[in-house]
């Protein structure tokens, strides 16, 4: 591993989460202190929420705001634009003839059968989308250029049809960048005021309707993520903290929030991505080859998987669709995405997914959620639909008095309450119908994990699990034994997992180039790879990790794999080098491989990390709890039995029959009947299923 960038300098680091139901803060100091705290999120000014639970969490750990050396965020607020529609008015400027990219798309469908299916709604509407008559051939030339006169009169139209973003996509701009951010440069003097997007400063890559789609994500984002950041960048300077603001991407590095600001569409999955980064961290200490990590919240549940150290990064995604889609098959439900993502499943289960019954009488379990605001009905907040964590503490399984350290008060009898008129439906006790709606939800989030192992040719069985989310500890035991998966790990603070990520992550940055004919030459290669990582360098300074990565298929496929350029000067031989790794790759995905003289290059890329001074290591300290006396509850499993109930801190380093219950400040912990648990040398709660 090459050394970090500096010394840890002395100060706090702050790490913020926002979730659907919480928002999660943990700081750590210049002693390695590990401060954590949670906090019910505060929708729609989610911005409020970290500001407040920083506050708190200083004033927790007696550290004046002004200390503060690095404010570090994962924040929802570009998807949450996209799933409730509440982006701004976008425009799309593009050449003549190519207005109805958005609409023509893909022929794919995410469901074969289903007649009701419809295909979204694009972001930017028929009339708010304009051409220019100009064009970029293919192999550059301008026939014609775009007209100067042509395009302010054009900015007067999108003024006044009150257009506020817009997202520029010319036809083959990727082969004449300087033309395209000639016309955004205009329409920017021309709107002062109005967010414009060049589709080659967010996708400089071939395939019209993805670049369209993504500039289009951008533009229609832009404004949203720019008022939250410029919003939440105030309040902390209100309060004291005037540290830098660094926001993670999606990839799972973290990027200053100016720059997001620019290209937000590279954190939509800005804190799914901090989670898994946090496993990342952790497999890379303990040395864990292959690694399933879940992550389950009050609103979703969440897979990913991580290889040698590595997670699966998507060049592309869709965003808008329901389940995050990073593979083929169900892809068509969303708005394509070329950015850079950590390869996530996601599914609509989570601690506040509401527990219905449809007409013909079958259980569900989400993806309806009750959010923070009322929340589940057992918080006492005026909620009365029947949630997971309704059956949860029905069940026996979450303390019945308070959780998050005793911030939020539990009432079972408000939980029994929301549950009984579905029990009655289905003929069925209360406790019947809470065991029965856990049943569903494990059933529900196989469809993630499966997503991310048997879809892409792992097997699941070969993997160990590690969860995490204010939920994941309950639910991951019985999952890994529907997956054949032998063991489990709880890491530290597993309700602030994905805040852990932030403090542990890299700086990151990510440039492109599309393969050009030009380049066939090795030394052509090497020169552009040089050029974009000399680039990369003088962003993040020199002393920056820069990998080469090639997008690779077979010629005539529609879709590539992403190979990684092994270390050293590029020459004939690293080239085959990386040409086998993309054969062995497609065997291993696709069960098949082929030739040499098949193989196309499509991007090249670099990525650059400057890399984290803090050690996942420095925050896995056992959290400071008041001594407790061992205590029994009823839990229902397959049948009711007194179930044992203890922290962290009291599970021993030899292995314990379940069933357990192990409540953390910020989660609880279930082993089942037939697992046992033990704590390892890095306070994990390690859970293993017996052979039968």
């Amino acid at each position: 591993m090459p050394p970090s960038h500096d010394p840890r300098p002395a100060g706090w680091r702050v790490g913020a989460d926002i979730g659907g139901t919480f928002t999660d803060v943990i700081a750590l100091g210049p002693a390695g202190e590990v401060v954590p705290m949670k906090v019910p999120s505060t929708p729609p000014d989610y911005g409020a929420g970290v500001v407040t639970a920083t506050t708190a969490v200083l004033s927790s750990a007696a550290a004046r705001p002004e200390a503060v050396i690095a404010m570090l965020h994962g924040t929802t607020v570009a998807t949450n634009a996209i799933l409730s529609m509440s982006g701004v008015r976008t425009g799309v400027v593009t050449t003549r003839g190519f207005r109805d990219v958005l609409e023509l798309g893909r022929l794919r469908r995410p469901v074969l059968y289903d007649l009701s299916w419809s295909k979204p709604e694009p972001l930017a509407r028929r009339r708010n989308r304009y051409e220019l008559d100009q064009r970029i051939m293919a192999d550059g030339r301008l026939e014609p250029p775009a007209d100067e006169a042509e395009v302010r009169a054009l900015a007067g139209r999108l003024r006044a049809d009150g257009i506020q973003a817009v997202a520029v996509c010319l036809l083959n701009s990727y082969v004449r960048p300087d033309e395209e951010r000639r016309v955004a440069d205009l329409l920017r003097a021309e709107l002062p005021g109005v967010y414009v997007t060049a589709s080659v400063d967010v996708s400089p890559q071939p395939q019209e309707f993805e670049r369209t789609s993504t500039a289009t994500v951008n533009a229609y984002v832009g404004p949203a993520v720019h008022g939250y950041l410029t919003r939440l960048e105030a309040g902390l300077r209100a309060v004291k903290v005037s540290a830098p603001l660094l926001v993670m991407q999606s990839s799972g590095g973290l990027l200053d929030a100016a720059s997001v600001a620019q290209r937000p569409v590279q954190i939509i999955e800005s804190g799914p991505a901090a989670g898994v980064t946090a496993v990342q961290k952790l497999a890379q200490l303990i040395g864990l080859s292959t690694v399933v990590a879940f992550d389950m919240g009050g609103t979703t549940a969440k897979a990913s998987l991580i290889e040698h150290g590595e997670p699966f990064v998507s060049a592309d995604y869709e965003v808008g669709g329901g389940m995050n889609v990073a593979r083929g098959l169900g892809s068509g439900a969303g708005y394509p995405v070329r950015a850079p993502s950590i390869d996530i499943a996601e599914v609509g289960s989570g601690g506040g997914s509401i527990i219905s019954v449809d007409a013909a009488g079958a259980l569900h379990v989400g993806p309806a959620s009750a959010g923070s605001r009322p929340g589940p009905a057992c918080y006492g907040q005026g909620g009365e639909l029947p949630t997971l964590t309704d059956a949860n503490v029905t069940l026996g399984y979450l303390s019945p008095e308070a959780l998050a350290g005793g911030r939020v008060a539990i009432h079972p009898d408000l939980a029994a309450k929301a549950l009984s008129p579905v029990a009655e439906r289905l003929g069925s006790d209360v406790p019947g119908l809470a065991r029965g709606a856990y049943q569903v939800a494990v059933s529900s989030m196989t469809t993630a994990v499966k997503a991310v192992t048997s879809e892409r040719g792992r097997d699941p069985r070969e993997a160990t699990m590690v969860a995490f989310g204010g939920a994941g500890p309950l639910y991951a035991a019985a999952l890994a034994r529907e997956l054949g998966i032998s063991t489990v790990i709880v890491p530290v603070h597993p309700g602030l997992f994905s805040s852990l990520g932030l403090l542990v992550a890299d700086t990151e940055r990510h440039e492109l180039t599309p393969y050009r004919p030009e380049l066939a030459e090795v030394s052509a290669l090497a020169a552009e790879f040089a050029r974009l990582a000399a680039k990369l360098r003088a962003e993040l300074g020199a002393d920056a990790v820069v990998d080469r990565l090639l997008d690779m298929r077979y010629r005539g496929q529609r879709f590539e794999l992403r190979i990684r350029v092994p270390d050293g000067d590029l020459t004939d031989d690293l080239l085959a080098a990386a040409r086998a790794r993309f054969h062995a790759e497609h065997e291993r995905t696709y069960g098949r491989a082929g030739t040499d003289e098949l193989v196309e290059l499509v991007n090249l890329r670099v990525r650059g990390r400057l890399l984290t001074s803090v050690s996942i290591a420095d925050v896995l300290s056992l959290p400071v709890v008041a001594d407790r006396e061992p205590t029994t509850r009823e839990c229902r499993f397959a049948e009711t039995v007194p179930t044992p109930v203890m922290g962290r801190a009291d599970l021993g380093t030899e292995p314990v029959d379940g069933p357990l219950v192990i409540e953390d400040m910020d989660a609880t912990t279930l082993v089942p009947p037939g697992a046992r648990a033990h704590r390892d040398g890095f306070n994990n709660i390690v859970i293993t299923w017996s052979a039968a």
